[in-house]
């Protein structure tokens, strides 16, 4: 993966906080683990720190649950949740933010409590990236991924 879009303006000094969104989607959570590497790889010589994991929800199965788990491997934090909404794409399709185009929306009344929360953070890290069977086997705990001798019993069938 091309870690050079966080690779630049943390090397340049310009970041000193980065939040990850993800979902609990094993894609998403992939590539959260590959940015926390890019972190890292900063945090020394640069001083970036993360600031935690942000779900952006794709409601699957104990999403909360799955993202808190992968913030504590990565030593940092899921810092908010925020649910999935249809409003979302409403305003998008007329290229307005939800809180442009509903200001007093549930859903523009989380990004302001995740705004907060980001700027009253305290608990900034240093990650602790992953190995990849990690995330396999954090996935398999989960439910999410089969392991290998269950898969080869799905595939008998």
């Amino acid at each position: 993966m091309n870690l050079d879009y966080i690779n630049s303006p943390t090397r340049e000094g310009k970041a000193q906080e980065i939040y990850i969104v993800t979902s609990g989607e094993m894609m998403a959570m992939y590539a959260a683990n590959n940015i926390a590497r890019g972190v890292l790889k900063y945090a020394h010589s640069g001083g970036v720190r993360l600031g935690g994991l942000i779900c952006n929800s794709r409601n699957t199965d104990r999403e909360i649950e799955l993202i808190e788990t992968l913030a504590k491997r990565l030593n940092t934090q899921m810092i908010h949740y925020v649910p999935r909404d249809n409003i979302v794409q409403h305003a998008e399709l007329r290229r307005m933010t939800v809180n442009e185009y509903a200001p007093d929306s549930k859903q523009a009344n989380e990004y302001r409590e995740l705004a907060k929360k980001i700027i009253n953070n305290k608990h900034l890290t240093i990650p602790t990236p992953i190995e990849m069977e990690e995330l396999e086997e954090l996935l398999i705990e989960f439910g999410i991924l089969e392991s290998e001798e269950n898969a080869a019993k799905l595939l008998a069938k």
